[in-house]
């Protein structure tokens, strides 16, 4: 479906025809639309009204869905032909937020032009985040209301929320019009501001002190700014690092092998990122947590090829795990990056909406006579007498791990069904990771 398909648009509100069923895909490929199913998940006090949604909409079940300031609206069908009509109500921005909203649009060039030519970009929804102007749902913004008579979200607003994730992964205007404005009318306002003349002219010889656009907003609108220089080629493979002369001076404290080890590892990653602005046009954002310096450590020794023992043995001291813990910080990072060397070293308390969100999965996943035994400890969930474990992510997903050689090591990758989990758990570690112990 593109953004003008088969849809009806009176300004105020939009309808979009109901879309065929889902099978093989996912529900929201872009950030902004997994975060509307965050919401829903975070919302939702029942997770088996989220899966029997999730059929729900998998199956074509939805109908037409009509958007309207604060409130999606669409009618499920159950299999056995029951149909009910099912609401999400989400709070509207204020007056003034728009206000905001819009000054923050006018303050980049490349959010400027991207939005007169009709395009939401993404960086502009991060920005007003930082700037308190929440566009997208957080926890308790997706009110549900239902004729089935359910007081929390059931499977017919939980379907509900999954097909507006597929408009919102189409049209991130569905985002604004939810919000309180529609597409039409915000274009005319911020047309009309960028056309405004200034309110005081500079005083002649006066310095302009304006900020200038910032570097990765200018990159993004290239289309309206002069043409920029090519990419240089791409190698077959990275170049390797200057030869350490045998003649030269020792420098104290400086490991030459260690470093002739990191200035390869630097070449590699130059390499990767080139490789990345070739095939995609552009370079993503760095994750910030990944940054830190732990995680760097992570990244170096899980590197392809053999790391010197010497590089080994000083990653291992410098982060505090010793050999055999970094080993399991490698075998996590490799299952899940930063998200799960979290898991790993993170023990934290569950409570309330999250202590029964927790709860309500255990109790789905399994018949009563099927369910293991726990014993719960913060977010880890222990089956004693299999020294298997479940560890609960802070985004809800499932994390398995086994006991090997006294320590737990994780077991593979995270689901939201902690019976799959559990599985994964009691089979072992994935191929390709490493043994940790």
């Amino acid at each position: 479906m593109s953004r003008h398909g088969q849809e009806q648009d009176s300004g105020v509100e939009r309808t979009f025809a109901a879309l065929p069923p889902a099978r093989g895909r996912a529900f929201a490929r872009t950030w902004w639309g997994r975060a509307w199913l965050a919401a829903l998940e975070d919302a939702a006090l029942d997770a088996t009204a989220v899966k029997a949604g999730r059929r729900l909409a998998r199956a074509g079940e939805v109908g037409a869905v009509t958007v309207r300031p604060g409130r999606v609206t669409a009618v499920v069908r159950e299999p056995k032909g029951t149909a009910h009509r099912a609401d999400v109500l989400v709070p509207e921005l204020s007056e003034s937020e728009w206000a905001r909203f819009l000054d923050l649009a006018m303050e980049q060039a490349g959010h400027l032009a991207a939005l007169l030519d009709g395009d939401l970009p993404s960086h502009l929804i991060e920005d007003a985040a930082v700037r308190g102007i929440e566009l997208l749902p957080g926890l308790g913004d997706l009110e549900p209301e239902c004729d089935c008579g359910a007081w929390d979200h059931c499977g017919h607003t939980a379907a509900l929320c999954h097909q507006v994730a597929r408009l919102l992964d189409e049209d991130p205007f569905v985002l604004l019009l939810v919000r309180g404005r529609a597409e039409s009318r915000f274009l005319l306002e911020l047309h009309q501001r960028s056309t405004e003349p200034p309110d005081e002219a500079a005083e002649p010889g006066e310095a302009d002190t304006s900020e200038g656009v910032d570097a990765a907003e200018a990159w993004a609108a290239a289309d309206i700014l002069p043409a920029l220089p090519e990419l240089p080629a791409l190698p077959e493979a990275p170049g390797g690092p200057p030869p350490y002369e045998a003649g030269t001076a020792p420098v104290p404290a400086l490991d030459p092998k260690a470093l002739r080890y990191l200035a390869g590892r630097t070449a590699q990653e130059a390499h990767r990122l080139l490789a990345q602005a070739h095939g995609s046009g552009g370079l993503e954002a760095p994750d910030h947590r990944q940054q830190a310096a732990a995680v760097d450590v992570v990244r170096l020794a899980e590197a392809d090829g053999a790391v010197p023992d010497a590089v080994a043995e000083r990653l291992a001291q410098g982060s505090g795990r010793g050999r055999e813990g970094l080993a399991r910080a490698v075998r996590a990072w490799r299952l899940g990056g930063a998200a799960a060397l979290a898991v790993l070293d993170e023990e934290w308390q569950v409570r309330d909406a999250a202590l029964a969100r927790a709860r309500a999965a255990l109790e789905a996943a399994w018949e009563a006579d099927e369910r293991p035994a726990f014993r719960a400890v913060g977010n880890r969930w222990t089956v004693p007498d299999e020294e298997v474990q479940l560890r609960l992510g802070r985004d809800g997903r499932w994390w398995p791990y086994r006991k090997e050689g006294g320590h737990w090591v994780p077991a593979g990758a995270p689901d939201r069904n902690p019976a799959t989990a559990l599985a994964a758990a009691r089979r072992g570690p994935e191929a390709g990771t490493p043994a940790g112990d």
